[in-house]
């Protein structure tokens, strides 16, 4: 039998996303030794049969380890392209016209196909078009069935393919593509954990998804769309957790205006406790280089400090030179800024007002009482992981972690701050309960004999939601006799 799994030495999630620098066994398992604790497969790249491979090998490491393994597919999501060029690409002039039209015919300086019919019924006049990553902006001036007549506001080299992006109005697309949806296929049936739904633009996009998904994995609505920060809160009503996707955020917006709405995804999703991923470019340089900048050491630290639940990892651990070292390096960041003896009193900066239920009342007083009684830990029995997400709210100042017979809500709580989840066998009687949380805290670590913990758990037992036992106990380091 494995050793039990130690639980890492920070409560932050790091997220790394896997591709060719990082998609072997002998890879993954390098990055979750350095100190990933989820990881992201995102099908923009790469064949179903590959990522088949990459998820057989985190769960083959999973079963090796002993510890549950938290796997995100990101779906692609619709991607809006101008067509071709007769030249491969075009130069566009400041102050000039170009054409965007249904004709399919190769472009030129003047006019290029575009093969989204639905933008033309979404446009009008001043609205905004910008290219290839937001390099090029054109102004609309006038708009057609089956024209787009506009003004290049700023000019410059416009090639095949590029990506068109539209951040004035809400264009009418599904979140999904018909590739998204052959692909959340595949995803569900290969057992992932977690589902991430690109340029989500209202919550009926999550309605959808959620549908399609049927509670086989939880959804994360990525926020990158200005659309979706003015309807922030519905959105976050309906997904399990949301990610601030600010590649695609800071093209359709100025750079200054995204790291005011960082911090105010990162507050409103807290308050309604649904876990939070800061991502892209955090440790950009880091594609190249073995070291990153101080000033993206700080962006990390500050997302951080926030209070984010995970930190994530694109091209720097998926494509980059120096996978290993990116991983490493989050993990630094992170110990150091929680050992900051601010850093309690910065991530409570929120406010997590609880609802009038049992069960966020004591999710609250559990933190309370684990700081006044010296506690070590607290532990929760849980089936859905409702339990781990309202104490994870609080960001309680001692290690948190989960018992769940359910492997599938252990391997989801993995984006969760602070919690070490346990998959273990169910119990049937509160004696049963107070006996298993004192062996498992003892062996993996969480508590030493003479320490205090704290339980919670809901009776009668297996009845999701139902959280209305809080206990203080002490352990007696006799726990572990006769057990294995």
């Amino acid at each position: 039998m494995t050793a039990p799994f130690s639980p890492r030495n920070r409560k932050v999630r790091v997220l790394a996303t896997l591709g060719p620098a990082s998609n072997t066994p002998e890879m993954i398992r390098k990055l979750y030794v350095a100190g990933a604790d989820a990881f992201r497969i995102n099908m923009s790249h790469g064949s179903h049969e590959g990522h088949a491979r990459v998820i057989a090998a985190i769960r083959e490491l999973e079963k090796e380890l002993g510890r549950a393994m938290t796997i995100l597919v990101d779906l692609q999501g619709p991607k809006l392209r101008v067509g071709r060029f007769a030249g491969g690409s075009v130069m566009l002039e400041t102050g000039k016209p170009f054409l965007l039209d249904r004709d399919k015919a190769p472009g030129d300086e003047n006019r290029v196909n575009l093969p989204h019919p639905e933008i033309f019924e979404a446009l009008e006049p001043g609205t905004r078009l910008l290219l290839d990553d937001g390099k090029l902006c054109l102004r609309v001036q006038s708009v057609a069935k089956d024209r787009i007549e506009t003004l290049v506001e700023t000019g410059g080299k416009l090639s095949d393919n590029k990506g068109l992006n539209v951040p004035d109005v809400i264009v009418p697309m599904a979140a999904l593509t018909e590739k998204d949806r052959k692909d959340l296929s595949f995803a569900l049936e290969q057992g992932a954990d977690w589902i991430a739904l690109s340029f989500v633009q209202r919550a009926e996009d999550v309605a959808e998804a959620r549908r399609l998904i049927g509670g086989k994995a939880a959804l994360l609505a990525k926020i990158e769309k200005p659309s979706a920060i003015e309807r922030l809160d519905g959105i976050l009503e309906l997904a399990d957790a949301v990610m601030v996707a600010r590649g695609d955020l800071g093209v359709e917006l100025p750079p200054e205006a995204v790291p005011p709405l960082q911090k105010r995804i990162v507050e409103s999703a807290r308050r309604l406790g649904r876990p939070v991923v800061v991502a892209t470019q955090m440790l950009e340089s880091m594609i190249t280089a073995p070291t990153p900048t101080r000033a993206e050491v700080s962006d990390v630290a500050n997302a951080i400090y926030d209070g984010a639940d995970a930190v994530m990892l694109s091209a720097e651990s998926a494509a980059g030179a120096w996978p290993v070292e990116s991983v490493a390096m989050m993990n630094k960041i992170a110990t150091a800024v929680e050992s900051d003896p601010g850093y309690a009193e910065r991530i409570h900066f929120t406010e997590t007002l609880p609802d009038p239920t049992t069960a966020d009342a004591l999710a609250e007083a559990s933190g309370n009482i684990a700081a006044t009684v010296s506690a070590a830990a607290i532990i929760c029995f849980t089936m859905s992981g409702s339990t781990a997400r309202r104490v994870a709210r609080e960001r309680p100042s001692v290690p948190l972690m989960t018992l769940t017979p359910q492997l599938s809500t252990a391997r989801r709580l993995g984006l969760l701050w602070g919690v070490h989840a346990v998959h273990t066998r169910d119990v049937g009687s509160f004696e049963e309960m107070v006996a298993k949380a004192k062996r498992i805290a003892l062996r993996h670590g969480m508590a030493k004999a003479g320490d205090r913990v704290i339980l919670m758990a809901g009776v009668p037992f297996g009845t999701p939601g139902s959280t209305n036992v809080l206990h203080v106990v002490r352990l007696s380091g006799d726990e572990l006799k006769g057990h294995r």
